[in-house]
């Protein structure tokens, strides 16, 4: 049985933009961009790409809504915030699944204000079947989509993964874009133990550098900004300083695939976790958010190239009050930073949260409490803000 295929929504990236858009693709424009482009980059998409990709972490403070979990994680969600909520369980349907879904999103979405939230990351499912982006994007706020699909594990190493999607994702991308999306993300999951454990292995770290830089190739050819999200976990035997050396090695490997790739940095993001000591180490109790803050300036200063516009972190299950104290004291460390320090010169640093922002919400959505789940909504999105701007 063959599959449908996916609709090639555009021919080429130049069919992107309208033709006054296409105008720009002009020698002097370049000059305008405030870098140089290599040949194979028309301006135009890259003044766009440039511009959507500081809108995402500007100004100071705003952040990104991450909603993109895949329907299947989005019903476990809701079902395991219903049980903790002693909700009755209800027998639901494929039907009554899906609506429960779309209604979360939309009264999600209904609460989010553009002075904190700059973007929102959309599953296909929000963006093509719910078509929930335009009421975002009518609030000044820019629309995303999950680019990645699931994982498989890495033959060689069982306890690492690949991760699926890049069949078809040029199509799908513009797909998303024809839709409203503006751009995209990639979740790579990275193992992290102690060197004991010889986790991370090198294959995988070089599978992921990879596929996040062909992901974000071909994002940028679609005209959506990349989103590039090396997920370290922290779940194993790891300290402080293992993470630290694992994270500052998969964001140097990865950039370097980019640079192979032809991607434009001025024109991505990087979503990465806070480097920080795993479940089982004995430290993970006494560590500070200062602590936090140090090591994951580290990493940045090291392994981010000055080009890429702006890093926003991911929480990774974290609990809400713990994401925002590691956020604020990483821009308090920077607000308290001065020259010859490389910390003062360091480009946004800002947030791209998910449960840390809707865990408590979502509770009272489900109650009925539509008034608290608001509030509660609201009140997660400042807090993140002002942790943003190490307030």
């Amino acid at each position: 049985m063959t599959s449908t295929p996916v609709p090639n929504t555009f021919s080429s990236a130049k069919n992107l933009f309208a033709p006054s858009d296409n105008a720009l693709d002009q020698p002097d424009t370049v000059l305008d961009l405030g870098t140089f482009l290599e040949s194979h980059l028309s301006p135009s998409v890259a003044k766009e790409l440039i511009t959507t990709a500081q809108a995402l972490v500007g100004p100071r403070g705003r952040g990104i809504y991450a909603t993109d979990e895949s329907p299947e994680a989005m019903d476990a969600l809701l079902r395991a915030e219903a049980e903790d909520s002693d909700e009755k369980p209800k027998p639901y349907g494929d039907d009554d699944r899906r609506e429960r879904r779309k209604g979360w999103k939309k009264d999600a979405y209904d609460v989010l204000s553009s002075e904190f939230v700059s973007g929102v990351i959309l599953s296909s499912e929000t963006l093509l079947d719910f078509n929930l982006g335009p009421s975002l994007i009518s609030k000044g706020i820019i629309v995303g989509v999950r680019a990645h699909g699931e994982l498989a594990p890495l033959p060689t190493s069982p306890f690492e993964f690949i991760v699926q999607g890049l069949d078809n994702l040029l199509p799908n991308l513009q797909a998303a874009r024809a839709a409203g999306a503006r751009f995209s993300k990639w979740r790579a999951p990275i193992a992290c133990t102690s060197p004991a454990l010889e986790l991370p292995t090198q294959v995988s770290l070089d599978v992921q550098a990879e596929t996040l830089a062909m992901f974000a190739a071909i994002s940028q050819q679609a005209g959506l900004v990349p989103i590039v999200e090396p997920d370290v976990e922290f779940s194993a035997d790891a300290s402080l300083e293992r993470s630290v050396e694992v994270h500052e090695k998969a964001i140097g490997m990865i950039y370097a695939r980019c640079r192979e790739h032809g991607v434009l940095l001025e024109g991505t993001l990087l979503k990465p976790s806070f480097p920080q000591p795993g479940l089982k180490h004995p430290s993970r109790s006494s560590t500070t958010p200062k602590d936090i803050a140090l090591a994951t300036l580290a990493v940045v200063s090291r392994a981010v190239p000055s080009a890429v516009p702006g890093v926003v972190f991911l929480s990774g299950g974290l609990p809400s009050s713990v994401a925002v104290s590691y956020l604020s004291a990483v821009n308090a460390l920077v607000n308290s930073s001065s020259a010859p320090s490389p910390f003062a010169r360091l480009p946004p640093l800002t947030f791209s949260y998910g449960r840390a922002i809707q865990g408590d919400a979502i509770k009272h959505w489900l109650k009925g409490e539509k008034d608290s789940m608001k509030s509660s909504l609201e009140e997660a999105c400042k807090s993140c803000y002002k942790a943003a701007k190490g307030e």
